[in-house]
């Protein structure tokens, strides 16, 4: 399903205009940014949860030319469904 179904099929689900759709999921979109950005974690109830975790600086070796590489330390994003979602996925 690409974005605009997505957003159509919400937008009629919900009752409510593509523009409040549209809006309401980058809002979501920006609080999990910014949640993970304090290495905070975000619950959705009957959905899953968003967990920060953050990658340590690390040496690594370049495939072609062998040299070492220090790679900067980055925050990464982890989704854990939760057990609602598992069951209606499955089934």
């Amino acid at each position: 399903m690409d974005n605009k179904t997505f957003l159509d099929t919400l937008s009629q689900r919900l009752d409510i205009s593509l523009a409040s759709v549209g809006a309401l999921l980058e809002s979501l979109a920006k609080e999990i940014a910014d949640n993970a950005a304090n290495l905070d974690g975000v619950v959705v109830p009957g959905f899953g949860s968003f967990e920060p975790r953050l990658r340590e600086e690390r040496v690594s070796l370049h495939p072609a030319s062998g040299k070492r590489l220090l790679v900067p330390p980055r925050i990464t994003l982890s989704f854990k469904q939760s057990p609602i979602l598992k069951q209606k996925i499955n089934s």
